[in-house]
């Protein structure tokens, strides 16, 4: 009789996730950006907002078994520069001239990956292919949201140098899931970018600038918060869970002083503007041609012959080797 109550006592544990925005914000962040879209590209999108609801989270659950995919997911931006990291190069072929292709895979070409994804988004637009428009803007509506995300422009991803281990999914997923009724996420509608590789990294350096708040705000209340308050145990599912306190994690999204919902309207914002970006430089194509309901899952299930054999980490864990191919 005593046995389940030890099986259960057992089960409990903390949670420190670090997939980028929490599946969750993931998928709201990739709904909310098909309402900035104009007439032309919003009755397609809205009639397919399910898929890319559903699958803005693909890239996860790729990360870890799908040949290059960890590190599309960040750039450790501390490991090469200073802020303003004026003196790193923006371009791929730059960057691979100065550094190492094995070493910017290991710490990350989200910018790149950006670009990479809509490259091909536009590609599917002028092919009119419905179900490669569906999976690159679903895949690309996730890299831009991780790029807004500061902890995804660090090395101390996870507050594993600053004895802060767990911040990332504190940040980016247990706000966010407990705040997001008090966020406003009209953001006006989108707008055509010029310059996308200014674009991409000016959003990236702004997120990177606010990671000294990130962290140096939620250790400055450690100091301060009773020990005994910091975490509690939820139900999730039939487990009960230690994570961060209703409390805690009320005090730090105050210190924070509106990071959080900002960044997810900028996520929602620039989601909006490359789609529309990619649908413009494709020429316009009509989408009320395209037969909505014939999606093939499959799509984009992409396999390279030309992968390339890394020593690589996920932004969640390290030692991660992965095989990594490039355009």
């Amino acid at each position: 009789m005593l046995r389940k109550p030890i099986l259960i006592l057992f089960s409990f544990c903390l949670v420190q996730s670090a997939q980028a925005w929490g599946f969750w914000a993931h998928q709201r962040i990739n709904r909310l950006a098909i309402f900035s879209l104009p007439p032309a590209m919003f009755t397609f999108y809205k009639v397919n907002i399910e898929y890319i609801t559903e699958h803005a989270v693909d890239p996860d659950k790729r990360r870890y078994v799908v040949a290059g995919e960890a590190p599309k997911h960040f750039i450790d931006l501390d490991h090469f520069c200073a802020y303003p990291c004026d003196g790193f190069p923006r371009k791929w072929l730059e960057a691979k001239s100065v550094y190492s292709q094995d070493t910017l895979n290991t710490y990350g070409i989200v910018p790149w990956a950006i670009e990479w994804t809509m490259n091909k988004l536009t590609e599917a637009f002028i092919a009119k292919d419905n179900a490669l428009i569906l999976k690159h803007s679903a895949d690309l509506g996730h890299y831009i949201a991780d790029s807004h995300v500061p902890l995804h422009t660090t090395e101390n991803y996870n507050g594993q140098m600053t004895n802060q281990y767990g911040i990332h999914g504190f940040w980016e997923s247990r706000l966010p899931e407990l705040f997001n009724e008090e966020y406003s996420f009209w953001v006006g509608g989108a707008n055509y970018i010029k310059d996308r590789n200014e674009f991409i990294w000016t959003n990236i350096l702004h997120a990177h600038n606010q990671l000294e708040d990130v962290l140096s705000l939620e250790k400055q209340l450690d100091k301060t918060y009773p020990k005994d308050q910091k975490y509690a145990f939820e139900a999730r599912g039939e487990s009960l869970i230690k994570t961060y306190s209703r409390g805690y994690a009320l005090a730090y999204h105050e210190l924070l002083e509106g990071m959080v919902e900002k960044q997810m309207q900028l996520s929602v914002k620039h989601i909006a503007d490359l789609w529309f970006t990619c649908w413009v430089s494709a020429g316009l194509p009509n989408l009320s041609e395209l037969d909505s309901n014939n999606i093939r899952e499959s799509a984009g299930q992409e396999n390279d012959s030309k992968a390339l054999k890394i020593k690589s980490r996920s932004h969640a864990e390290t030692g991660l080797d992965v095989l990594l191919d490039q355009p």
